[in-house]
Order: C-alpha cells, then sequence, then structure tokens
C-alpha cells in the first residue's frame, strides 16, 4: 500500500519528462550521425515545452541536446578518421563525403586554412555547413583532440540558439502546442533562408 500510494502521488509530468529527455538525447544522437532528423527542430520543440514548466527544464534540454550533439559529432569524426586511414574507405566516409558538394567543401578548407578552429565553432550555425567543415578537417588531418576543442563549443552555441527559437515561440503562445508549431516554422525559416537569398542573388550577379 505505501508503494502504491507513493506512485499515485508522482506527478504525470515526472514520468514525461523521464521518458523525454532520453528520447531527445537519442534523437540529436542519430541527427548528428546521420543528418537527416531534423535535430534544430527537435531542440527547439522541446524548449517550448520546457518553457512551460521550470527553469530546471530548460536546462535539461539544453544539457541533453548540447551532449548529444557532442557525442554525435566525436563519434562522426572519428569514423571518418578511420576511413582516411583505411586504404578502402568506410561508408561513414563516403557518406560524409556525399553531403558536402565540391563548392561548400572547398569554401570550408579555404576558411579553415585562414581562420582555424573558429570556423569549426560557426558551422554547426550555418544551415548545412557542419559536414562540409568536418571533411575539411579530415582532409587536413585535424587529430580529434583538436576537433574536440573546436565542436564543444560549436555544440554549445548550437543547443543555445535553437532553445532561444524554442523560448521565443513558447513565449508567444499560452498553450505549447502552438509554441512548438511557432518553434518548427521559425527553425525551418532559418534554414532555408540562407537558401533562399542565395538563389535570388544568381540572378541579380548573372
Amino acid at each position: 500500500m505505501t508503494w502504491l500510494a507513493a506512485v499515485t502521488v508522482i506527478p504525470p509530468d515526472t514520468t514525461q519528462q523521464a521518458l523525454g529527455y532520453p528520447s531527445l538525447f537519442l534523437l540529436v544522437l542519430i541527427g548528428a550521425l546521420v543528418p537527416v532528423v531534423p535535430t534544430g527542430a527537435l531542440v527547439s520543440s522541446a524548449a517550448v515545452v520546457a518553457f512551460h514548466r521550470t527553469a530546471i527544464s530548460l536546462g535539461m534540454v539544453f544539457l541533453t541536446a548540447s551532449l548529444a550533439a557532442f557525442l554525435g559529432d566525436l563519434a562522426l569524426y572519428w569514423l571518418g578518421r578511420r576511413g582516411m586511414k583505411s586504404k578502402n574507405g568506410s561508408r561513414w566516409l563516403e557518406a560524409i563525403r556525399s553531403r558536402a558538394p565540391e563548392d561548400r567543401l572547398a569554401q570550408a578548407q579555404e576558411k579553415l586554412a585562414g581562420h582555424g578552429v573558429a570556423v569549426l565553432v560557426l558551422s554547426r550555425l550555418v544551415p548545412a555547413g557542419r559536414i562540409p567543415v568536418m571533411l575539411a578537417c579530415l582532409i587536413a588531418k585535424w587529430p580529434v583532440r583538436r576537433f574536440v576543442r573546436g565542436n564543444l563549443p560549436a555544440c554549445l552555441a548550437w543547443a543555445v540558439t535553437y532553445q532561444l527559437i524554442g523560448i521565443l515561440g513558447g513565449s508567444l503562445f499560452k498553450e505549447p502546442w502552438e509554441g512548438v508549431a511557432a518553434a518548427v516554422v521559425l527553425t525551418v525559416a532559418v534554414g532555408v533562408a540562407p537558401g533562399l537569398w542565395k538563389r535570388m542573388r544568381r540572378p541579380a550577379k548573372a
């Protein structure tokens, strides 16, 4: 009876958070390894829900997202280095190369040579900028330790940025689902805007 009474007083939010943080961690980790999961939208949506709870919830979202992104990047870079050292390469290295167009890779190599770690820090904040810069680091044969020095602040800055987008969406609406929808729209807009701007500039240059 005592155990049953203890279970009944556990708030529903506690169970949701216990399931939500591991799910967020796993999805962001997968998104870092296989860049098809919209990790930015996930973090923003989680931040909206946390905004309507407590400051501790926001802190947990930040820690969960940044740690998962960091570990995912580190694992992908380590797998890429193994592929660079192997005569036959690896499927992970090929996956990185397939997502790094030649023009973006050339730009990443040029900026990396001129600015070093700072480019790696900014790469996560630029849409589709992470993979070309990571490949440039691999080609430049950066050791894992040097990559970690740049990638750690990059992941922290990335988590803060998308969490702020979520907080903005959550502050505009009373209902969490409305804030989640607004955060997703803002995240998509942030990701699409640079590409649209480049397309608009091309005809002008022509």
